[in-house]
């Protein structure tokens, strides 16, 4: 486990000390689920953001093998 200096907003350190009382929560615990639940988020806007770029890439080709599907469809 790496140790690291943090410096949070007095406002962000208050809401944050709020919650730990109420569930009765290790802040080192807390901010460690805080910041794997960000990276999570941050993952999938990364994913989303790859397949869009990814889908634009293949969108002609697509549309080329749908022409062909449907002129088999139609018997020509």
């Amino acid at each position: 486990m790496k140790a690291i200096l943090l410096k949070l907003d007095d406002e962000i350190f208050q809401e944050t000390e709020r919650i730990l009382s109420t569930y009765k929560k290790v802040r080192n615990t807390y901010i460690n689920e805080a910041i794997h639940s960000y990276n999570l988020i941050q993952k999938r806007k990364q994913i989303e953001q790859d397949i869009a770029i990814e889908s634009k890439l293949v969108r002609s080709d697509s549309m080329k093998i749908l022409k062909e599907f449907e002129k088999i469809e139609n018997g020509v």
